[in-house]
């Protein structure tokens, strides 16, 4: 006897920028040499090159992981 397994469930689409608001971060400094800590906050905004910019949420856990790296990036626009 073999038993089916049911389809695996997906998982709800998250809704980008729910609350509308959104900050866009500009990396303006290298990773290297700094502590793994800071090179791996970079990696979780989405930034691994000096001079690439994303558009995130503006959420306090963003706005603290910018406060982490703040020598390291530039916020260009928060609306």
């Amino acid at each position: 006897m073999t038993k089916e397994k049911a389809p695996a469930k997906k998982a709800p689409a998250k809704k980008a920028a729910a609350s509308g608001k959104t900050v866009t971060v500009l990396q303006t400094g290298s990773p290297i040499g700094r502590t793994p800590d800071q090179e791996a906050t970079l990696k979780g905004l989405g930034l691994n090159k000096r001079h690439k910019t994303r558009t995130l949420e503006d959420t306090p856990a963003v706005r603290g992981m910018i406060n982490k790296v703040k020598h390291l990036v530039k916020i260009v626009d928060a609306a």
